[in-house]
């Protein structure tokens, strides 16, 4: 295959990632209000399956990548990012559905539905573009998760009868069957919470380590700060209150930052306020590190590099330096090593 064969395949398989990774917070909470029982046993057990799914998924992604593609990195983050921000967005409607407990089952199953007819959209599209361009490992990973989405769709379908049943009992007959006390939503909701804030916070290691590594190939900082610009809000900037600020406190801050952090204001002055006088700065701030990765490195990390720097590669972060940190140790390593090269 082709690198932009290959770059379309990964495209889709974050796709397929980013639903398998949401419908597991889907199903934690669905399962949380579902009582004991046939349709519950069946939720549990696509649970463990859809991990499966994601783990399967992100393991072919990552052969395809190689560890190479930095940007297709970070949008298969942002998209299991998305992914789970919707998932958990629907939770508290998913709690408040409905005029009783068999009608809140009921309206999650016939969501489970149509979330299971989206996953089968998804593989047979992957599976047929995968055969198309000769990745016959992916197309078979496809066909195999799709067969588990296809048998959910049908256990699904097979409970809807009962399950409308049960509605019809308890608001047309007065014969309510639904027990809060079986589902152990209350117990389930705690663990949810506390998982999710693990969850959340290995997420969020695993990212930091993965955007670190992916800052080391050129041009990915910039990108990078660019995509979280986008969607950045006030507390999202380098700069806490940043929006109270005046020009000239900002641009005296500027300097400070990190060529994602400067790509990230860059994009949230534009759309949310466009001073020139910040821009600007910016544009003369923004560039090439002396080496990519070189604002995360610490410096230590920056001395030690020194040591056998030549006199570009010393010329480079002396300018660098100067214009963005200032840091003394880092200048007088630069100056030194300058003029012993």
């Amino acid at each position: 295959m082709t690198t932009s064969q290959k770059a379309k395949i990964v495209q889709y398989l974050n796709e397929a990632h980013a639903t398998e990774v949401a419908l597991v917070r889907v199903l934690q909470e669905q399962i949380a209000l579902t009582p004991r029982g046939s349709y519950r046993s069946a939720l549990e057990t696509h649970l463990r399956e859809t991990r499966d799914h994601a783990d399967r998924v992100a393991q072919r992604r990552d052969e395809l990548q190689g560890g190479g593609d930095a940007i297709g990195t970070i949008v298969g983050f942002a998209q299991d990012a998305v992914g789970q921000a919707l998932a958990l967005a629907k939770t508290p409607i998913d709690l408040l559905r409905g005029s009783g407990g068999e009608e809140k089952v009921l309206k999650n199953a016939k969501d489970a539905y149509a979330s299971e007819a989206l996953e089968i959209a998804t593989y047979i599209s992957l599976e047929e573009l995968a055969r198309a361009l000769g990745d016959e490992q992916t197309a078979e990973l496809a066909a195999a998760i799709r067969g588990d989405e296809e048998a959910m769709l049908e256990r699904i379908q097979s409970q809807l009868p009962d399950l409308t049943k049960a509605v019809v009992d308890a608001v047309i007959k007065g014969r309510g069957s639904y027990d809060a006390a079986q589902t152990g939503v209350a117990d389930a909701a705690g663990d949810a919470v506390e998982e999710t804030k693990k969850t959340a916070r290995s997420a969020a290691d695993s990212a930091k380590r993965s955007a670190r590594q992916a800052r080391r190939v050129p041009g990915v900082a910039q990108a990078e700060g660019a995509a979280k610009g986008a969607v950045a809000s006030e507390e999202d900037l380098a700069i806490p209150g940043y929006d109270s600020l005046s020009t000239d406190e900002i641009v005296e801050k500027l300097a400070h930052l990190s060529q994602v952090e400067l790509a990230k204001i860059d994009v949230y002055e534009r759309k949310e306020i466009g001073r020139k006088a910040v821009l600007d700065r910016i544009s003369s701030l923004r560039g090439d590190e002396p080496w990519p990765g070189y604002d995360e490195a610490k410096v230590q990390e920056i001395v030690e590099r020194l040591r056998d720097a030549d006199d570009e590669l010393a010329g480079r972060v002396r300018e660098y330096e100067r214009a963005h940190k200032a840091r003394a140790t880092v200048l007088r390593s630069a100056e030194r090593e300058r003029s012993h090269a």
